[in-house]
């Protein structure tokens, strides 16, 4: 095995090689350190690294598959990166932001402490924007990080160091987070699997249980991988009044798709989709007809308003937290989070009141029908992924000759605003300039095992990352 596909072997590979003790849990991350050094200053994934100590636990993870006699978790040695965002014990947390450079949490997040016990070897932290509130990976506190597929293209946001960490072979697996599409966005921008589960089914701490938006999650490189994490993941906690009280236990294989009704919309009767997108999608659904699903475009005219005000909706709700944060300390913070306040100061309480009306109507008339009629409705996950690495909130790139935001680009919100549709984003080709393109593969509500059906028949067709002519040259 080259050291190239030890940095890009699979979680459930890297598992059932440490118990023949073909490869070793030091061997794997000393592979992953030294990717990650090589590409500190091109890609740039990471922020806080814990290299000594994850060794010293690698170390410990080889001598118990070598028969000391310690358990060995599901997750035994395999190496983690988690976003800086999620609390870790001991750990600082700063958001990526110097507002909150010398916080350290004293409890994990529910889902990261269920990692961590399964095994899981953690050795740094990726990156984020400040407060995870961009579609580009960039803070005056860990730098820019570059999509590893071309320097100077956005990896995505705001969980883009786990995503770029993965398309580069920086790491086995990852964390996210997603409130209105910041694992899912990121994924399809480096060519990674990210799942955002039914709301409530991965448990959230504290305040962050009542954000019906946001979602944790894992972002790996395959589907299985992605439902090995959200098995562990996922289940109730009594820190989490809205977690859900059953686990749904994701099988491997989870099952084909022969007889599945699947209802596709390219657009969403909103987005301007590039050509490439839209070719890769198509695609995408060809290879579902031929693992037997039956696949239909459905017209979409009812998604405008409801997109522009998840958005507005989300960001009204942050915008007294922005104002304070830019008052207090706007000697600290990136120059581009005055940007993100004025935009969160245009939306209004009766734009969030609209939303909500708007997410009843739109399920009533609309989304309900349609999943009572088909399994499963796939659309792209970024209409087009040539975007800045360095761009703000409000800046603009042209997308068939018109200029857009990034935001307008990222096809994700509308799953926040139904958060409890299961949604995993999946990889679907390639540009034509060498970027990936991805689709977001969403189920009925909390029918997480549908989705992961449909995402291991699209890799079993069109297959990603598996050998080096199909990985980023870094």
């Amino acid at each position: 095995m080259t050291d190239d596909d030890l940095t890009y072997i699979s979680a459930r590979e890297a598992a059932r090689r440490f118990r023949d003790r073909s490869i070793s849990p030091v061997e794997l991350l000393d592979a992953l350190i030294a990717r990650a050094e090589a590409i500190e200053d091109t890609v740039h994934p990471f922020g806080d690294r814990y290299f000594d100590e994850a060794r010293e636990r690698a170390k410990r993870a080889e001598a118990a598959f070598a028969g000391s006699g310690e358990d060995a978790g599901p997750l035994a040695g395999i190496p983690l990166a988690v976003k800086d965002a999620s609390r870790i014990a001991g750990k600082r947390t700063a958001t990526g932001s110097m507002v909150h450079r010398d916080h350290v949490d004293d409890e994990s997040d529910p889902d990261i402490e269920r990692l961590l016990g399964a095994g899981a070897n953690l050795f740094a932290r990726t990156t984020t924007p400040e407060f995870g509130w961009l579609y580009t990976t960039q803070s005056r506190i860990w730098g820019v990080t570059h999509n590893p597929w071309r320097h100077g293209v956005s990896p995505g946001g705001s969980s883009g160091g786990s995503a770029a960490a993965l398309a580069a072979g920086a790491t086995t697996v990852a964390t996210g987070g997603d409130s209105t599409g910041s694992i899912r966005q990121p994924a399809s921008q480096c060519g990674v699997v990210g799942y955002q589960a039914p709301f409530g089914r991965i448990p959230m701490p504290g305040p962050s249980s009542f954000a019906y938006y946001l979602h944790h999650g894992p972002l790996t490189r395959t589907v299985a991988d992605a439902a090995l994490m959200a098995n562990i993941m996922s289940g109730p906690d009594p820190r989490d009044h809205n977690s859900l009280l059953d686990r749904v236990e994701i099988p491997d294989p989870p099952g084909g798709i022969a007889g599945m009704r699947i209802a596709a919309s390219v657009d969403l009767g909103h987005y301007e989709v590039v050509g490439d997108v839209a070719r890769e999608t198509r695609a995408a659904l060809d290879a579902l007809r031929d693992a037997g699903a039956v696949v239909e475009d459905v017209p979409v005219d009812w998604a405008g308003e409801a997109i522009r005000l998840g958005h507005g909706g989300q960001e009204v709700l942050f915008a007294q937290e922005l104002n304070g944060i830019v008052a207090e300390h706007g000697d600290l913070v990136s120059d581009y989070v005055p940007q993100l306040a004025e935009t969160a100061n245009s939306f209004t309480a009766g734009d969030l009141a609209r939303s909500l009306r708007v997410a009843g109507e739109v399920w009533n008339d609309h989304l309900g029908p349609l999943f009572a009629r088909y399994d499963a409705f796939v659309t792209p996950t970024v209409s087009c992924p040539d975007m800045p690495a360095t761009g703000w909130q409000k800046d603009t790139f042209e997308v068939n000759g018109r200029r857009l935001t990034d935001t307008q680009t990222a096809m994700t919100v509308l799953w926040n605003m139904f958060g409890r549709c299961p949604v995993l984003a999946a990889p679907s080709g390639m540009t034509d300039g060498g970027l990936p393109t991805g689709i977001q593969i969403v189920g009925r509500p909390c029918d997480d095992i549908a989705v992961f059906r449909v995402g291991a028949a699209l890799e079993a067709r069109r297959p990603w990352l598996d050998t080096p002519e199909r990985r980023p040259r870094l």
